[in-house]
């Protein structure tokens, strides 16, 4: 019996010094993932930017992954399941999911809260120059490229085509704006949707191997009626000069940027990643990332937030004085 107690004791100790000389981190950090998008589009960017600033990396308690995704749609339905922490959203989306107001789908998206506005994602539509396609009711019969099944270009495209009548009426191309960008080189498509901040580099990449021209989609919404229908939606301008072999400026519309929450991210680590990207250096970083973030600031925090901000979200923006 003595050797037996005798051989116990010694595992226990064993066990103790390994415990000792290999301590488990109760401190180990929390991953947070956070939902991007395509690759070439800017929800992407947004998700890589946060994930890469040093001080965000350097927090001892959560680290941040940006992983990928179709995009605006994909995200609202991960950041509400838990599968997201973070994720990039358009605003209205954020609206019509809370609503259950989405097309095909009415759940309500309910955990799903807004931390901060991120930058106005203009409709864009491309086309070749010379093409004869002045608006976007001209795609009856044409091939068109309509954004990632699951993306907020998609269902926005879905929305403004079926809006105008022209939906069933073209062939549809569901892909990301890169590979549209070089089906449309190759002439597999007459025309491609994008629903990002400009200058996208799909468009660009586009205006290297064909002259294109932007079709004047302000014009289509205003005559059609779709503001009145969808009043989330603001108007804006391309600049002339924007892409190469667009002299003109172009009407269009777009919709609010968000960066969202799930629910249940503690208040503390929304609270925190604001108080560091939401700083002259942490914007800076944004801005050397893509020049789309330069609409990133403190001021317009909560521009186009129609729908509840998280706890953590108030908590920063009311000590900012912007709400």
């Amino acid at each position: 019996m003595k050797n037996k107690a005798f051989a116990v004791i010694a595992v226990c100790c064993a066990f103790l010094m390994v415990a000792i000389a290999f301590p488990v981190d109760s401190q180990a950090k929390h991953r947070i993932v956070f939902g991007g998008g395509p690759a070439g589009g800017t929800f992407q960017v947004v998700a890589n930017a946060v994930q890469t600033y040093k001080p965000v990396k350097n927090v001892e308690t959560f680290t941040v992954k940006a992983q990928s995704s179709a995009g605006s749609v994909e995200n609202l339905r991960k950041a509400n399941s838990g599968k997201h922490d973070f994720s990039v959203v358009y605003s209205g989306h954020v609206y019509l999911g809370r609503n259950g107001m989405m097309k095909n789908d009415s759940k309500k998206y309910e955990d799903v809260m807004a931390v901060a506005y991120l930058y106005g994602a203009p409709a864009q539509l491309v086309v070749k120059k010379g093409s004869g396609i002045k608006s976007a009711k001209d795609l009856v019969g044409k091939k068109v490229g309509v954004g990632n099944a699951g993306s907020g270009a998609f269902a926005n495209c879905e929305m403004f085509f079926t809006h105008l009548g022209v939906w069933d009426k073209i062939e549809r191309n569901a892909m990301g704006y890169n590979d549209a960008a070089q089906a449309f080189g190759n002439n597999q498509l007459d025309a491609f949707w994008l629903f990002t901040a400009f200058p996208s580099g799909a468009v660009i990449m586009a205006a290297q191997t064909n002259d294109i021209a932007l079709i004047n989609i302000g014009k289509d919404a205003e005559e059609s009626g779709y503001f009145k229908k969808y009043p989330y939606f603001g108007k804006l301008t391309v600049p002339a000069g924007t892409y190469k072999g667009v002299d003109t400026d172009t009407p269009s519309f777009f919709d609010s940027t968000l960066w969202v929450a799930n629910k249940k991210v503690p208040a503390d680590v929304v609270y925190e990643i604001l108080s560091l990207i939401y700083t002259d250096e942490g914007l800076a970083h944004m801005v050397s990332q893509k020049k789309t973030f330069k609409a990133m600031s403190v001021k317009d925090g909560v521009k186009g937030i129609v729908t509840p901000l998280h706890p953590g979200a108030i908590k920063f923006w009311k000590e900012k004085g912007v709400m």
